[in-house]
């Protein structure tokens, strides 16, 4: 009776640590045993990236106009809060690219064609001309950038001077004149760039326009030398060469590699949109699947599969995803909810050794981590930072025995030493009671024979982990319980630990605290809700 009396207890204590809890709602109890004695995949440092694009502000979607004036031409580079949203990550990795890149000319040069800006144009790739990039408002961009401390990856101009043939595809010999002429005077002003990525989504079948990929190898060689050349004299670090920014296709990328050779590209990227169109009325029912966002691993294994087996030399990037394409998916990807899909996106893409993952986008379309005009942060924005101070580079296998509505992903923490969890919680009947054990001869749902336990051994299975380091039982943990304002799962706010996250009154950032607890108390996570768990004293010996 009295151990009873101590699991009630237990179980009260997790109801009220979780911050808005509504009411009727399952308790249910999940193991988690972390496999902390070796890595299965690591991630580049700088593994949260977000992009701006080139969309004019007359860009059309679904009868809605969602870029305004948050384009690499226009947006609004003096406002406070861009600047601070991007510092609060020292740093950001933020790729310059989209679907217009290959129709931008660079005004620099012995320029022989007009340099005009994006107008709209039946007859144009995507319904616009070409357009223009100034070296003044190159100039102001990369002020900002450097200013806000982002690592930047520019996409270039892969169609210049082709042709179209038919259908998607477009011929003939790329001009490189132009783009040779733009790295020339980013190079020569002491422009810091980490990467510069090849084109936009013309691999395969492409979106728009598509190059073959006999073509693009051979031109992949040539920005190899362009590179090498502009760079051979510069103190400045030579950045990496990217490709294709495409949507993945085996035999395509397969061939890229073959082609190209060895150390040609040092970094292969794909492009995933896995919830469809913007405006598909299916949208948020598709977020809340556990068998449907799954679907997405498979891609990333192979993309990384295709890398080891034809090009180990490079690595794998998601050069851009949204979730759901055509500029997203109105009062859907700018609210609370669309954090299940991209938390878990990024757990499950870092388990496939993908080294970096850009967000479409930092500003711009309904996916927009920042809203367009205000640069107010949406809900996303958190979960994007919280992952980058909190999740590290090492990244460690689960199990769990709970149902798959809960979804699971461990990593070593970032900058100390113990790991942290992030907990998805997809159901909207059960809250879960998590233990945590480190996969030290432990085995989900086997009770040991050997000898009586004490009423502390027996609490530490089925409630909390209790390692080596903590055999005190004095030590904490942290933790970051994410859910939406009013319980309202489309809202525009985001709560950590039952606080409202907003711009402070200074136009700042606002601090994201964690609620501290005993290491032994209960791990408890709410339905519908997202958790960082960081536990400083586990034991997992791949992480120190």
């Amino acid at each position: 009776m009295g151990f009873k009396v101590c699991i009630f207890l237990l179980l009260l204590g997790c109801l009220l640590q979780v911050p808005e809890r509504t009411m009727a709602r399952d308790m249910k109890r999940a193991s988690i045993v972390i496999q902390g004695a070796s890595r299965i995949a690591e991630t580049d440092e700088n593994f949260v990236c977000a992009t701006l694009d080139w969309w004019p502000h007359d860009k059309c979607n679904y009868d809605n106009y969602p870029w305004g004036y948050s384009s690499v031409i226009n947006m609004d580079l003096s406002r406070p809060l861009l600047t601070k949203a991007i510092q609060a990550f020292k740093p950001l990795r933020i790729r310059i690219g989209g679907s217009l890149q290959d129709q931008v000319i660079y005004d620099v040069g012995n320029l022989q064609t007009p340099c005009h800006p994006f107008r709209k144009m039946n007859s144009g790739l995507f319904g616009f001309s070409k357009g223009c990039l100034h070296m003044k408002r190159w100039d102001e961009l990369h002020s900002f950038l450097t200013k806000s401390g982002a690592i930047v990856t520019f996409g270039l101009n892969a169609l210049h001077g082709r042709h179209k043939l038919r259908g998607n595809a477009w011929g003939g010999a790329w001009n490189h004149v132009n783009t040779q002429d733009f790295i020339n005077y980013t190079v020569s002003n002491g422009y810091v760039i980490d990467s510069w990525e090849f084109g936009n989504e013309l691999s395969g079948t492409g979106v728009g326009a598509s190059v073959s990929a006999e073509l693009y190898g051979k031109d992949v060689i040539v920005l190899r030398d362009i590179i090498d050349k502009m760079y051979k004299d510069s103190k400045l670090t030579k950045p990496l060469l990217v490709a294709p920014g495409g949507f993945y296709e085996q035999q395509w990328y397969t061939k890229l590699l073959e082609i190209s050779g060895q150390d040609v590209v040092d970094v292969v990227t794909h492009h995933i949109y896995n919830l469809g169109s913007g405006n598909d009325p299916q949208l948020v029912k598709k977020i809340l699947d556990p068998s449907y966002l799954s679907k997405g691993a498979e891609t990333f294994k192979n993309v990384n599969k295709t890398i080891q087996e034809h090009g180990p030399w490079a690595s794998p990037w998601v050069g851009e995803s949204g979730g759901a394409y055509n500029s997203g998916g109105r009062r859907v990807s700018d609210t609370f909810i669309d954090s299940f899909w991209y938390l878990d996106q990024l757990g499950m893409s870092s388990k496939h050794n993908t080294k970096v993952y850009c967000r479409q986008t930092l500003v711009g379309g309904f996916y927009g981590l920042l809203e367009k005009g205000t640069f107010v942060p949406n809900p996303d924005y958190y979960s994007a930072l919280l992952w980058h101070r909190l999740m590290g580079k090492g990244v460690l296998s689960v199990q769990t025995d709970g149902p798959p509505q809960l979804r699971v992903y461990a990593h070593c923490s970032k900058g100390r030493e113990g790991v942290t969890l992030l907990l998805i919680n997809l159901s909207n009947q059960s809250d879960f009671t998590v233990s945590v054990s480190n996969g030290v001869n432990v085995a989900l749902n086997v009770e040991s024979k050997h000898k009586k336990k004490s009423l502390l051994d027996t609490l530490k299975k089925p409630f909390s982990w209790i390692g080596n380091k903590a055999s005190d039982g004095y030590l904490n943990r942290e933790e970051y319980h994410l859910t939406p304002e009013n319980g309202e799962l489309r809202s525009k706010t985001m709560v950590l630990n039952g606080k409202p996250l907003k711009p402070t009154e200074t136009g700042d950032i606002p601090s994201l605290e964690p609620v501290i607890r005993g290491v032994n108390s209960p791990v408890c996570v709410s339905s519908l809700s997202m958790s960082f768990i960081v536990l400083p004293s586990f034991d997992a010996s791949a992480c120190s």
